[in-house]
């Protein structure tokens, strides 16, 4: 790994390119190199000095050269690293995940059942990944569906959904150093569905609800307080809603600059696997998603 490494996939959209621009301000915020790396199979093996008019990577060559334009205007002392990768686009990502501090992509606003039919290679790369995956949408684009709004919009934080069901160090340490070089507050969010003794006949009993959210915060509590001493600048806020996780992550995002959410290592499945806190906020939120690997 190379930690002072961003990498941002690039392959001409306009997600691409809002991914870019939110690696570069990541890089410059943790004074990190960025690199801009194009995979496509049949980029050409061309020895040094070819001449422009014989240069047969030059469409690849100018896609990569207009990101790197625009994202100097914002960074003009930015370091950066113009990678042509002559390969599918899937495994030069993993490769580079593995290499880099985090990687970035551009995600689409596309549905559940839209993104099995039609392939998605942000969701396999982000189900194989060694390392945190970045998923930026392009300005202007909503998610598949919208989440639940609260009445007010929460001022900008960082937010991070919590299983509690596994250790979870990888996930918090993310989401704190996030916090941390933002000057932002962190919330911490836990969805813990009500068992089925919670409901009456006339609803939802308010003291067995209150029971289970009292023993949530606890457990959330537990696991939030060690990271809290070692990032003790950054301020926490703990929610729990009787709930999914995923519903429960995906309703709490709206405002966030930041999303952090956690996926198993399924090192032995046949498909790539995200989750459903993953999936859901893949699908459903438009801030950028950091989803983080973790045993």
């Amino acid at each position: 790994m190379e930690p002072d490494i961003i990498t941002v996939g690039l392959d001409g959209s306009s997600e691409s390119l809002a991914a870019a621009q939110w690696a570069a301000d990541e890089a410059d915020r943790r004074q990190s190199v960025l690199r801009l790396l194009h995979a496509w199979i049949l980029l050409a093996a061309e020895a040094p000095g070819t001449p422009p008019d014989r240069d047969q990577n030059a469409g690849a060559r100018q896609l990569v050269r207009q990101v790197l334009d625009a994202v100097r205007e914002r960074h003009p002392h930015l370091q950066i690293i113009e990678d042509l990768v002559g390969a599918e686009a899937e495994p030069a990502l993993l490769r580079a995940a593995g290499e880099s501090q985090m990687l970035v992509l551009g995600s689409r606003a596309l549905g559940a059942w839209e993104s099995y039919v039609l392939g998605d290679i942000s969701l396999d790369v982000v189900g194989r990944a060694e390392g945190p995956v970045v998923l930026v949408r392009a300005p202007g684009h909503t998610a598949a569906a919208p989440a639940e709004r609260p009445p007010t919009v929460p001022d900008p934080r960082v937010v991070v959904g919590m299983g509690l069901t596994a250790p979870c160090d990888g996930l918090l340490a993310f989401a704190f150093d996030a916090a941390a070089t933002r000057g932002l507050p962190l919330q911490a969010v836990h969805g813990r569905p009500l068992p089925v003794h919670a409901y009456a006949p006339w609803g939802v009993d308010p003291d067995a609800e209150a029971t289970v959210v009292k023993e949530a915060q606890d457990d959330l509590r537990a696991a939030i307080d060690p990271w809290s001493g070692r990032f003790p600048e950054v301020t926490v806020q703990l929610t729990v809603l009787p709930e999914s996780p995923a519903r429960a992550v995906v309703r709490t995002a709206p405002g966030a600059e930041l999303l952090v959410v956690g996926r198993g290592r399924h090192r032995h499945a046949l498909a790539p696997r995200v989750g459903p806190v993953a999936h859901a906020a893949i699908h459903h939120v438009t801030c950028p998603v950091v989803v983080v690997p973790h045993d």
